[in-house]
């Protein structure tokens, strides 16, 4: 009885180290959202689309650059993978206020790959500035990028998301005026508060068939539009939930063996001592 309880407490012991060990080496090794605000000047793209199919790469944690003209819709086309909330941070520095004639709002505004508007859970997506104004910043926080989604809904799935930043209401005597933008990108890892099931066999990012063929008979190569995580895109089969899922299950097994054990010992009978 007592050679079991003392082989049952250590492994209950391994059993919270492997957990705590498992838990110290992920908590050690996070990955941290990249900030804008370490980002030299200029390590990004210094130009912007101004349509879906010409929109400027970006990866997340630089800071883009582009001057334009009021009115113009400038665009930006970001890598998002599972488990990322991204936030996007936009800024327009507008014109010596003696050249405008009044007010105006700006808007940005984030599409998935397959162009679908996402709404923002929080930020100021959309900004009125006055007209002697110097800048305006605008921001979005995405949902959480899902794995996995129901063919119906419009949940955040891996791929491409553009970035569209235009001006949405200014007197149309400011139009062609130029200004200068600023668009960064980066997000926090959730991890396996929002992991499912399920994964997409291909992320969403579009492509073009831009490139010319071979020959006449061969139909030309697609281009993919946009660009991939530094490091790629997730398998989407490993999430921290394992540790827990597995944790869970070792800890229930041990709780049976020692119930057992005591149920076991409770059951002997007692023995009669010898000569009586």
């Amino acid at each position: 009885m007592f050679r079991t309880r003392r082989v049952l407490a250590g492994t209950l012991l391994t059993g919270f180290a492997l957990l705590t060990g498992a838990g110290a080496a992920v908590a050690d090794d996070p990955s941290p959202s990249p900030d804008p605000s370490a980002s030299a000047e200029g390590s990004g793209p210094t130009e912007a689309g101004t349509t879906f199919r010409t929109a400027t790469a970006l990866q997340q944690g630089q800071t883009a650059t582009a001057g334009a003209s009021t009115g113009d819709y400038l665009y930006w086309v970001f890598p998002a993978d599972a488990g990322q909330r991204a936030t996007v941070r936009a800024k327009v520095t507008l014109p010596e206020s003696a050249t405008r004639h009044g007010a105006s709002t700006w808007q940005v505004d984030v599409y998935d790959g397959l162009r679908r508007r996402q709404a923002c859970m929080y930020g100021k997506q959309t900004g009125k500035v006055a007209a002697d104004a110097g800048a305006v910043e605008l921001t979005c926080v995405l949902r959480t990028v899902r794995a996995w989604s129901e063919p119906w809904a419009d949940d955040p799935l891996p791929g491409s998301y553009y970035v569209r930043l235009t001006v949405v209401d200014l007197p149309s005597a400011d139009l062609g005026l130029p200004v200068s933008t600023e668009v960064a990108v980066t997000s926090a890892d959730k991890g396996g508060a929002s992991d499912v099931d399920g994964t997409l066999s291909q992320p969403l990012v579009p492509g073009v068939s831009s490139a010319e063929p071979a020959s006449a008979d061969a139909s030309a190569a697609p281009v993919a539009l946009g660009t991939e995580p530094e490091d790629g895109w997730s398998s989407g089969w490993w999430t921290d939930r394992w540790l827990w899922t597995v944790g869970g299950g070792v800890l229930g097994a041990l709780a049976a063996v020692f119930g057992y054990s005591l149920t076991r010992g409770r059951g002997r009978p007692s023995r009669v001592p010898s000569g009586v």
